[in-house]
């Protein structure tokens, strides 16, 4: 039994041999402070991506099985993206910028977090028509078909492979703001709805092209990110009306071409939008983040039952602490695990507090006591 074999297998509640240790890649910040303390060369940093081979060389020298986001991903946003524009710069070192969603937003040297964003290209019908539908129809130009063509087989997985199939709402809100998007769907509902089904049109046409070249994928997967750490930044209903129906399409087309492991990435409290997820065929929930709301996946079992999966809620705050904090956080995992169709794994990039010894550490004792 290989990585990819034995994950799908706990996925689908089935017997496997052991559990794989996974994470789900790092700040490119951590790489960089490895590389100053020894453990790896320098550079690794700017060369780092999720799957490739500077992640797998550093996934081996920490312990870890994989990196769990190991997608094919076509182009599912703009096309052409916004040009990136610095509209001002600040004598402390502060930018004004256009970057590439046409979102005005203040840059600092040296910050890595997110922009704060001080204004949006996109704000009414006028500014989509002109300068955001063009930039999301479907074209072929969307899917990088020697990538997609030099993709391993099955048989020559050694760890499960994901076809991203995009965001039905998460790319509408970088693109019109958390603020620009409430409002628009009181001030001109059409519009909201329009944005909306453009974007999944645009998604699932760009899904089934890839599927129907015959590459075979283990997982399909959605990125939203549309809650903050006391609930969602769209109401649950509006989401279950109009953003619910175009994942029961897409999670239909997924069935059809034998893909039964959909997961999806939203960062933040994401329990009001999960039943919309469960009833339109998403049923498994990625990176679960512990953040100061305790997620686990523990409640939602016992709410909706085995139809629900997980892969993430291990607390990576304890890479910055000691062994005992480890130990105590592979306990806490244990009862989770033994629920079945769940895999921990770090809720989310490994931040540059963490020791690089307690992450061997915590690989080493998750293989004695899950291998």
């Amino acid at each position: 039994m290989n990585n990819r074999d034995r994950s799908l297998a706990i996925l689908r509640y089935q017997n496997y041999d052991k559990m794989p240790v996974v994470h789900f890649g790092y700040w490119r910040d951590t790489i960089a402070k490895w590389s100053d303390e020894g453990h790896i060369e320098k550079g690794l940093d700017k060369e780092w991506g999720d799957g490739n081979e500077v992640d797998t060389y550093i996934s081996d020298k920490l312990g870890f099985d994989f990196n769990w986001y190991n997608t094919f991903t076509p182009r599912l946003g703009l096309l052409p993206s916004f040009e990136r524009v610095i509209l001002e710069e600040k004598s402390d070192g502060t930018r004004i910028v256009q970057n590439w969603d046409g979102v005005i937003v203040v840059e600092k040297e040296g910050v890595s977090s997110i922009s704060s964003e001080i204004d949006h290209t996109l704000k009414d019908r006028a500014s989509w028509e002109e300068k955001y539908l063009p930039k999301l129809r479907f074209s072929m130009d969307r899917i990088n078909f020697d990538k997609l063509n030099a993709l391993p087989s099955v048989e020559e997985r050694d760890r499960p492979l994901g076809l991203h199939a995009g965001s039905y709402y998460g790319h509408f809100r970088n693109y019109a703001g958390v603020v620009g998007s409430s409002y628009m769907v009181a001030d001109d509902e059409d519009l909201y709805v329009e944005i909306i089904e453009t974007i999944a049109d645009m998604q699932y046409m760009t899904t089934k092209t890839v599927l129907e070249t015959g590459v075979k994928f283990d997982f399909g997967h959605f990125w939203e990110d549309i809650c903050f750490k006391n609930g969602p930044l769209v109401s649950p209903g509006i989401f279950d009306e109009i953003v619910g129906p175009h994942y029961k399409k897409m999670t239909a087309l997924f069935k059809k071409h034998e893909i039964d492991i959909v997961s999806l990435d939203c960062d933040g409290k994401i329990d009001a939008l999960i039943p919309t997820w469960l009833e339109n065929g998403v049923n498994t929930m990625f990176p679960i983040e512990v953040g100061t709301w305790n997620a686990s996946i523990k409640p939602w079992r016992e709410e909706y039952g085995s139809d629900i999966r997980g892969v993430g809620g291990m607390d990576k705050v304890v890479f910055s602490r000691d062994y005992k904090a480890v130990d105590d956080e592979i306990e806490r995992l244990r009862p989770l695990i033994e629920l079945g169709g769940y895999i921990p794994c770090p809720d989310h990039r490994i931040a540059p507090d963490a020791k690089w010894e307690n992450i061997q550490y915590y690989c080493d004792k998750m293989k004695k006591a899950f291998g």
